[in-house]
């Protein structure tokens, strides 16, 4: 098992100071996943950037929810899993949405499974989706951009969740209550 430094706002280096101090205001705490990022103040900050741009991106709070938790499943990521549970719950997402997600069960949204099911492909299969796939994908109602968007929340989920793998990040308390393993 692995261990990477857990920093908090003294102990960071100088490029990550003022992205710490900006996760303590967000969120009344440095959660433990920003504070391994700081020792990479170039990783933190993009990290943060994508995170910014995907939550901007062409989804609404259950589309996001969606594609978060499948990567984070699919990644077994004992630290995102929770975190985005909470997450979903500060967004108002139906907590059979998370449920389902969490075990991985198909949604009952024939729209959302769609992406969940498109969101695996591109996991699984490290971005070779065939014509078919994408149109199958399309007839849902979601577009080119919606395929792309999706590689730009994986691209935010390959930072955390490889992070935490490494790193062993330990679950916050305020997501322990969400405690999940695979």
């Amino acid at each position: 098992m692995t261990t990477l430094k857990i920093h908090n706002i003294e102990t960071a280096p100088k490029g990550s100071k003022d992205f710490l101090t900006k996760s303590q205001k967000d969120y009344g705490m440095i959660p433990g996943l920003h504070g391994v990022l700081a020792e990479s103040p170039g990783l933190f900050e993009a990290y943060k950037t994508i995170h910014e741009l995907f939550v901007n991106s062409a989804f609404n709070n259950e589309e996001l929810t969606v594609v978060w938790q499948t990567i984070n499943v699919e990644h077994a990521c004992h630290y995102c899993v929770p975190a985005h549970t909470a997450i979903a719950k500060m967004m108002k997402v139906d907590d059979s949405i998370t449920a389902a997600l969490r075990n991985e069960t198909p949604l009952e949204n024939p729209k959302l499974e769609a992406l969940r099911a498109m969101t695996l492909i591109i996991v699984r299969n490290r971005g070779h989706v065939t014509q078919n796939e994408l149109n199958n994908f399309y007839a849902t109602g979601y577009k080119e951009r919606q395929v792309l968007d999706i590689i730009l929340g994986l691209s935010q989920k390959i930072i955390s969740n490889y992070t935490n793998h490494i790193a062993n990040t330990p679950v916050d308390v305020a997501f322990q209550t969400f405690a999940w393993s695979k």
